[in-house]
């Protein structure tokens, strides 16, 4: 930190005239008080690294398991997402043994209020509520109310002292982020902060922000969709691979506790174009139904489009289909979705789009108790797929009778049917397509 010498103004990088009294070359480097020593990795205390659960257990799979003291999470979203609902029921559940402070620069108390009785949290005498702008008077209160969790919503409506910039600046985001940073590592508390994004999905403010704080999450999912997907882009203490799966309803939040279910759901007989893959999100296997639609059309630009899949490789899959199995789809519309609105980008799906596009290509329908799975290769190979096994027992468990498998695995499995398959052409003759 930087300090002037004539009004105590703060900034993070060295400025040559101080932006709140005008004084050039007055900002000087502020000597810490607090000196640390070198210590041993053996001495290190265990309970340093103890997690603390928020009692979402969605929430906790994204962090690893719980709540390290003295970490700083960054939540982020498009408007309306769902952060503040997110937070306020992490607060609430927290609340139960220990006071827990909600500073919000940007709703009344009252508003709160309303949004609390909507999501039926009654138990509220240990969450307090504050609203606050002043950096200053935030890093006050929490000293003094000794809260052992801190939401700020948001980080951008917090201004530093003397701050003149405005709000959402570089400037203002970076300190903010930065002392509180310092005071929840300080106090050992967590503290979540909420982040507006930009028009590209980004943290607003600068990149640095992610640097700042120890996790940062993203709260994922369309408007006309109320399936919500919280993912981790940054974790110090866990995987980023974890995702945690949500419904939004009236109440709020609600978690999704067997989402393979959930995304699997269909109603009525299969019809063609439809499959059911069996995909890994970081350590849980989770089901998921491709759906495609190929239809031809006389335009001479036929459309291409993907949702919840990377285009690219649905282009490249194409392009495999035509060149080894001989189908001919330049002159076709083809549309691919992923059912529910999860995204996926592992390309161990891969067999399971070539199986939906030509099922509806064809117009011949995959047996609903088969499952698909194996990468592709650009000369029509069926490739292995990491932690095969755990795929073929979340199908098995929800159901499924027989599975589709690259060949080479050495896998057993009583409770499911295994085809192994070496080439594009052998799946599809195993899946009579």
């Amino acid at each position: 930190m930087y300090r002037c010498r004539n009004c105590g103004y703060g900034s993070l990088k060295w400025l040559g005239r101080c932006p709140q009294c005008g004084q050039w070359e007055s900002l000087a480097p502020r000597e810490s008080s607090a000196r640390s020593t070198p210590q041993t990795l053996a001495k290190i205390p265990l309970e340093e690294s103890l997690r603390r659960p928020t009692q979402i257990s969605e929430f906790d799979r994204v962090l690893g398991g719980g709540l390290i003291a003295g970490s700083v999470i960054l939540v982020g979203g498009e408007p309306g997402i769902g952060k503040s609902t997110l937070a306020l029921q992490i607060a609430a559940r927290l609340a139960h043994d220990a006071p827990v402070l909600y500073i919000s620069g940007e709703e009344s108390p009252g508003q709160i209020k309303l949004r609390a009785e909507r999501l039926k949290i009654t138990e509220t005498e240990q969450l307090l509520i504050l609203h606050e702008h002043s950096l200053e008077a935030i890093c006050e209160q929490i000293r003094q109310t000794h809260a052992r969790a801190v939401v700020v919503d948001s980080i951008q409506t917090v201004i530093p002292a003397g701050g003149s910039e405005g709000l959402g600046t570089t400037h203002q985001v970076g300190q903010a982020t930065f002392e509180l940073s310092q005071l929840a590592r300080a106090q050992r508390i967590p503290i979540f902060l909420i982040g507006h994004v930009t028009k590209s999905g980004e943290f607003a403010g600068p990149k640095a922000i992610e640097h700042l704080v120890d996790v940062a999450v993203y709260i994922e999912g369309g408007r006309d969709s109320d399936v919500r997907i919280v993912r981790a882009v940054k974790n110090r203490f866990g995987s980023t691979e974890e995702i945690g799966v949500f419904q939004m309803t009236e109440g709020g939040l609600v978690e999704i506790a067997n989402p393979s279910r959930f995304f699997t759901e269909r109603i009525g007989p299969v019809s063609a174009g439809s499959v059911i893959v069996p995909t890994i999100e970081g350590t849980r296997p989770i089901l998921v139904e491709i759906q495609a639609l190929v239809a031809f059309t006389r335009s001479s630009f036929p459309q291409r489009r993907a949702t919840g899949l990377d285009l690219n490789r649905v282009a490249l899959l194409i392009a495999v289909i035509e060149k080894h199995l001989g189908a001919q789809l330049s002159s076709e519309d083809i549309y691919v979705n992923v059912a529910g609105g999860l995204a996926l980008r592992e390309t161990a799906i891969d067999l399971g789009i070539v199986a939906a596009l030509l099922s509806s290509f064809k117009e011949r329908p995959i047996d609903s108790q088969t499952v698909v799975v194996g990468e592709v290769g650009l000369l029509g190979e069926v490739r292995r797929v990491r932690k095969l096994r755990e795929r073929l027992s979340e199908a098995a468990r929800l159901g499924y009778t027989r599975a589709v498998i690259p060949a080479g695995e050495s896998i057993e499995l009583r409770e499911i049917e295994l085809c192994p398959v070496g080439t594009l052409r052998q799946a599809m003759e195993v899946l009579g397509i």
